[in-house]
């Protein structure tokens, strides 16, 4: 098995039980590999591997979202393809936001700059799409702010209530709620 390989099989690990409740035992278990072998490829253990899978979901999250938002077309079809984009990403709902994950306990202790970036990154590519609508820019940061806390807030939802329905809305309304 690949590094790379290892490193897609520890991310849902990290999504379900979070930087503290992903023991190396569960890691084992998750990667299928013994603990010697997680240690080859990550000698420093398990802060290395969720650095390396928080750089990996990142990555994974520029290139489907963040992308769509600096690509071509006008702000309105930017906006409907980070929407389907983010179904994608979290498979409409089913996947925990790992920046959300990596913000808590000691897991925000180690990754609280790089998960503050990574959002601030996002609401100022939303915002710079809805300037280019003539959106005030500071009306333009507000929407943005508005529209990530509306999406964290459905994820969280779809875990406590084990229905998708409330994110597929959050995503459904989103473009009206940005743009008008």
């Amino acid at each position: 098995m690949s590094k790379e390989e290892a490193i897609i099989k520890l991310v849902p690990a990290f999504r379900q039980y979070g930087y503290e409740g992903a023991t190396l035992s569960l890691l084992s278990q998750a990667s299928g590999l013994g603990k010697a072998s997680l240690y080859h490829y990550f000698p420093g253990g398990k802060s290395e591997m969720a650095a390396v899978v928080s750089e990996y979901v990142s990555d994974l999250f520029e290139k489907m979202v963040l992308k769509t938002l600096q690509g071509e077309g006008t702000p309105e079809l930017k906006i409907q393809a980070m929407c389907s984009s983010m179904a994608e990403f979290y498979k409409d709902g089913k996947n925990a936001c790992f920046l959300a994950i990596m913000s808590f306990g000691e897991a925000d202790k180690l990754f609280h700059d790089r998960v503050k970036a990574r959002l601030q990154e996002l609401i100022q590519a939303l915002a710079q799409v809805l300037t280019e609508t003539g959106i005030k820019s500071e009306i333009a940061h507000k929407r943005s702010l508005d529209a990530i806390a509306t999406v964290q807030g459905a994820l969280i939802l779809v875990r406590i209530l084990d229905s998708t329905e409330p994110f597929e809305r959050a995503l459904e309304s989103l473009p009206a709620r940005l743009l008008n």
